[in-house]
């Protein structure tokens, strides 16, 4: 639960003017709510005394019927003000919270983010900011202002009726709904926690089928994989069945507490009009007050069934969005006019060195080339370059500063990997190109485009508006590859670091783009993984990895 106090305390500041006028609102629509059915019922039963009377002809009917009118209307306006307010604060904070959680991703070890799976991430993220927007609109905004309309109620109560009748409402509607809600949350968290762990795995195993239904079927797994997919999908409903008889439980107790508090004041009403203390009109604004104040506990019911899935999806939003908050380490830009120094560097897998201890410097404007059999650690001394792994022994140095102690961005503003799996969105070329600089115009996409030698090949099917289908379908594997490098040149990187960056290119396109890379980059210090012989003949040096 502390979790989710911090989060929805973050929301509150992040959005308090549009928020604080929209609990302004919730309290008014409450308070309207209470003084239509107690007017209403006042003024029924004070015409019906009248009448009883011989009073009807002097009655005055127009006072009392203009202000039902005038309360049945500011409400529906009250209420339409506070959703627009609430909503839209709400949306808002969290989208931010989404930006969050992704920048939160950053911050893990990569050995983490390999291990990620894209569909059941952004299923989570999706699920846990989904079940996050409620917590301000249906939890925390109607337990409040539903808490102080029945304060400001009850007090006027004490004085309009009686003290009694005030001590019954507030007692009861404070005191039994929050019983039941204790309770029912307790007894709602498991379900909630199961049907939240159903649904989520039914989504990332839908994305999979779809996905991979062409290798399902040819390996004769479909069947297989559909019949989890909907057992994923049985186990959320069969969940979901538990939380909706909880809430209907706790929701026959919130109208029991509704009509125990009815009646309490009904007959407290009937004691004090026999003892000539109030009159039987007075006596009916309490009865309709308690009536009227059902709205306010009303939301308990749905947050019951609720409670659990926000208070899980809090406990892994939090730690994500710490992480994504900025350090002071931020605020210092990383030096340019440096290279990459590694002394002595080794890389521990499972207790042993997975190379040679390795010594290089790069320096601005210098190609050097990591040369070694498959497998021997090329890949990972490029992720020790970039601070993505800490070394077992050794030290590396970017700029003079040890890039696995940098903030994410602070690296990333400076240098750029471009790994064997480099991936490309579902759009067009330009929107690819322009994931490295938003504000890059159309010159620079293409100048990009032909120091890697993909802008004559792009010309003829679209250029730079040429859509690119999911896994970068459209395009052939070399093609893929140099709109990566090219996406990287936009950046302007000091230290460029590549993964194999040739290949599927035959040796003289190769060759090109090797040398487009350094003319388009001509300071920056480049450290490239090799094994084709179009890279390494454009290098200034060679540094073998071998094996320890």
């Amino acid at each position: 639960m502390n979790d989710l106090i911090a989060i929805v305390l973050g929301i509150l500041r992040a959005e308090r003017v549009a928020l604080a006028r929209g609990f302004a609102l919730a309290v008014i629509v409450l308070v309207m709510g209470v003084a239509l059915l107690a007017l209403s019922g006042w003024f029924i039963m004070a015409t019906a005394a009248a009448g009883i009377a011989g009073l009807g002809i002097v009655f005055n009917v127009f006072a009392p019927s203009a202000m039902v009118r005038f309360l049945a209307l500011g409400r529906t306006a009250a209420r339409y003000g506070e959703r627009v307010l609430t909503h839209d604060a709400t949306l808002r904070s969290i989208s931010q919270l989404r930006v969050a959680m992704l920048r939160g991703l950053l911050t893990r070890p990569h050995r983490a983010l390999e291990q990620l799976r894209a569909t059941s991430e952004l299923n989570r993220i999706a699920a846990d900011t989904e079940a996050l927007d409620g917590a301000l609109l249906r939890l925390v905004i109607p337990a409040i202002a539903g808490a102080i309309t029945i304060l400001a109620v009850s007090l006027l109560l004490a004085w309009l009726v009686h003290p009694s009748v005030a001590g019954i409402l507030a007692g009861g509607y404070l005191l039994l709904p929050t019983a039941v809600f204790i309770i029912g949350q307790h007894v709602a968290r498991r379900p909630a926690r199961l049907a939240e762990a159903g649904l989520q795995a039914g989504r990332s195993r839908m994305v999979d089928l779809v996905a991979g239904r062409d290798d399902l079927t040819v390996y004769g797994q479909l069947p297989h994989v559909a019949v989890q997919t909907c057992g994923a999908f049985d186990r959320a409903a069969q969940a979901r069945h538990q939380l909706d008889q909880i809430e209907r439980l706790m929701g026959l107790l919130l109208d029991m507490v509704g009509g125990l508090v009815t009646a309490g004041c009904l007959i407290s009403g009937i004691v004090l009009v026999q003892g000539g203390t109030i009159d039987v009109a007075t006596a009916a604004i309490g009865v309709f007050a308690a009536l009227a104040l059902g709205e306010a506990v009303a939301p308990v019911r749905r947050a019951l069934s609720e409670i659990g899935r926000m208070t899980h999806a809090a406990r892994r939003v939090r730690p994500a969005i710490e992480a994504a908050e900025p350090t002071s380490e931020t605020a210092k830009p990383v030096a340019t006019g440096t290279g990459l120094l590694m002394q002595d560097v080794t890389f521990d897998v499972a207790n042993t060195s997975l190379f040679a201890p390795v010594s290089l410097l790069v320096a601005p404007g210098e190609t050097v080339v990591l040369e070694g059999i498959s497998g021997s650690g090329k890949s990972t001394v490029l992720l020790l370059a970039i601070g993505a792994l800490k070394p077992a022994q050794g030290r590396v140095r970017f700029a003079g500063r040890d890039p696995a102690l940098l903030p994410p961005h602070a690296m990333t503003d400076a240098a750029v990997l471009v790994t064997q799996r480099s991936a490309l969105v579902a759009d067009t070329v330009a929107a690819n190109l322009r994931l490295a600089a938003p504000e890059a115009s159309d010159a620079d996409l293409w100048s990009a485009l032909e120091a890697v030698c993909l802008a004559d090949t792009l010309r003829p099917r679209g250029g730079l508006s040429l859509p690119i289908g999911p896994r970068a379908a459209g395009l052939s594997g070399g093609e893929a590859r140099r709109l990566v490098l090219a996406r990287a040149i936009l950046r302007r990187p000091a230290l460029m670091l590549l993964d194999e960056p040739t290949e599927g290119l035959d040796y003289d396109t190769a060759c090109a783009v090797m040398r487009g890379l350094r003319q388009a980059c001509p300071q920056a210090a480049i450290l490239i993984a090799a094994h084709r012989q179009a890279e390494r003949d454009q290098a200034d040096r060679i540094v073998p990895i071998t094996k320890e």
